[in-house]
């Protein structure tokens, strides 16, 4: 059975598709089986890992039109199921009384082909961060250090409980990650502490590991690579190795 991993935050810019696409990087790397899904209409993770919105997209699998293994590309970084701006529209086309489970349902016959599949969330509190949620067994909650960053998250607090009391009650908030870290700043020791407390309410913790700041972060998605692929000697390749590891022991 793979484990589904949901990387979310309400706010944009914080590192949702960036760890999205460095976890399915290390996964690969340590001889594991990913996929990659997705689930933003503005489709940076389908650009980034190199696939293409042209052909079959996650909007296909979940309006019903194909199954979601006929949606898989193969690219040099993983398998993915690419997303485009016609996954706008789904808050419309999802009806129903069990419309939450739409994308939990169409992933199960994924469930015995992968050991991770990573969804990568759109920054906004939408039935489709919901599908999300439902279907995942871990959410991983990407913020950066810096004071802002913490409102996405407290936003999220009433969806993540929402979910779990309705629809996936072994939902498990993994932790907080702190990126573009620099230790040396008193704002991202004051910000640790801050997402310390959010963490606390919302059941878990700021992660070990920190993503420190790296430009190769920027540079690598117009390469279409993963980080690791990338600049596997960057800081921040490193950082999301050991992120494997504190998570997942891989």
């Amino acid at each position: 059975m793979a484990k589904i991993i949901a990387v979310t935050n309400q706010k944009g810019g914080v590192g949702k598709t960036t760890t999205s696409c460095s976890l399915c990087g290390v996964f690969l790397a340590k001889g594991k089986k990913v996929l990659a899904i997705d689930l933003d209409p503005q489709g940076n993770l389908t650009f980034s890992l190199g696939a293409s919105d042209e052909g079959y997209t996650i909007h296909d699998v979940i309006t019903g039109k194909i199954s979601a293994k006929e949606a898989v590309q193969s690219t040099p970084n993983g398998d993915v199921i690419a997303s485009n701006i016609l996954l706008s529209g789904t808050e419309l086309e999802l009806v129903g009384r069990r419309r939450e489970f739409v994308l939990k349902e169409k992933l199960d016959a994924l469930n015995d082909m992968y050991d991770y599949i990573i969804i990568d969330t759109p920054p906004a509190l939408s039935i489709l961060t919901i599908n999300a949620y439902t279907a995942a067994d871990d959410l991983i909650i990407p913020m950066t250090a810096e004071i802002l960053s913490l409102q996405g998250i407290t936003q999220l607090k009433d969806t993540i409980f929402a979910v779990k009391k309705y629809y996936n009650k072994n939902l498990d908030v993994r932790g907080i990650l702190l990126t573009r870290y620099n230790q040396k700043f008193l704002l991202s020791q004051e910000v640790e502490e801050l997402a310390g407390i959010v963490a606390s309410q919302l059941g878990t913790r700021v992660l070990n590991t920190k993503i420190s700041p790296s430009v190769s972060v920027a540079e690598a998605p117009a390469h279409q690579k993963t980080l690791n692929r990338y600049a596997p000697k960057c800081r921040a390749a490193k950082d999301y190795f050991s992120l494997a590891k504190e998570l997942y022991e891989v």
